[in-house]
């Protein structure tokens, strides 16, 4: 049964947008976006090419993202672990038993924590720009840091917009942008219209940019790397200046028979639409056992 569109669903005594895409027959692939990112940056023809592979997409929104509860700026009323909690809620929701889910940024470490505490509900991981979120096993090295230039963007605290002031909140999110993508492949036009769709379909954007990097982490899964179970495709830009590459190879390393797509000369991204071809048979691949 084909079940396409955005709907409203009860997840952990809240209101989520969820949408999915393709045949609710097919294996699933829950698609859990980064911080203060709703389900518009998983673009919907990306969506589209993974039902046509013959899997059920779903993507949502996290709360104070999108069309998903919303709580005042500065004052989320939930944890990190609830966001955790709210990937196996959307499943629970939409009557599915599992799915292999996949989570850039902090969605991918929302994933780590879902393998962690539920790993009867993660058919398979597919991490993307993320960063370990457990602990590694002892002697492992040290994650290298963030680029100078994105430290420094970050240390000149750029002052934010007056979030009534629509064309101002747009200018402020593709700067931002700009300094997260790698330059050959940030196209501004593009990432202008995409920004320009989220704003317009958010509840609150300054709870959006604000709220999910205030939430206390709440009681989140303890464990390792090496205690992950499931089958875990890594997924990451070689110019990443937030995670830089080492961060994937310590998920490479540390989750036992990882694999490791690494793309050459992307940051701190979803992937790019040239990437699209590569990253998209490689999610196929990995998600077809």
């Amino acid at each position: 049964m084909v079940m396409d569109g955005q709907r409203i669903i009860e997840v952990n005594g809240v209101d989520l947008c969820v949408d999915t895409t393709g045949d609710a027959a097919d294996p699933a692939i829950l698609l859990i976006s980064g911080m203060g990112g709703s389900m518009d940056w998983w673009e919907e023809e990306f969506c589209q090419r993974l039902a046509a592979g013959g899997r059920f997409v779903i993507r949502y929104d996290h709360r104070d993202t999108g069309q998903s509860v919303s709580y005042p700026a500065e004052a989320p009323g939930y944890t990190g672990a609830d966001l955790a909690a709210d990937a196996v809620g959307v499943l629970d929701a939409l009557g599915r038993r599992s799915a292999h889910l996949a989570g850039i940024s902090m969605g991918g470490a929302l994933a780590q924590q879902v393998a962690l505490a539920h790993p009867g509900r993660v058919d398979s991981l597919v991490l993307m720009s993320t960063s370990p979120a457990v602990r590694s096993a002892p002697g492992r090295p040290e994650l290298p840091p963030m680029s100078e230039d994105l430290r420094a963007y970050f240390a000149a605290e750029v002052p934010l917009p007056d979030w009534a002031e629509r064309t101002a909140v747009i200018d402020y999110l593709v700067g931002y942008e700009r300094h997260l993508e790698a330059p050959d492949y940030f196209d501004e036009a593009h990432i202008r219209a995409l920004v320009e769709q989220i704003v317009d379909r958010t509840n609150d954007v300054a709870a959006s940019v604000m709220n999910h990097a205030l939430a206390d982490e709440g009681e989140l899964a303890r464990g390792r790397l090496d205690e992950i179970t499931a089958p875990t495709l890594v997924i990451h830009g070689t110019a990443d200046p937030l995670f830089p590459y080492g961060h994937a190879e310590a998920l490479a390393l540390g989750i036992p028979r990882a694999e490791l797509l690494p793309l050459e000369g992307v940051g701190h991204q979803v992937p790019p639409r040239p990437w699209w071809p590569s990253v998209i048979a490689a999610m196929l691949r990995h998600t077809s056992g």
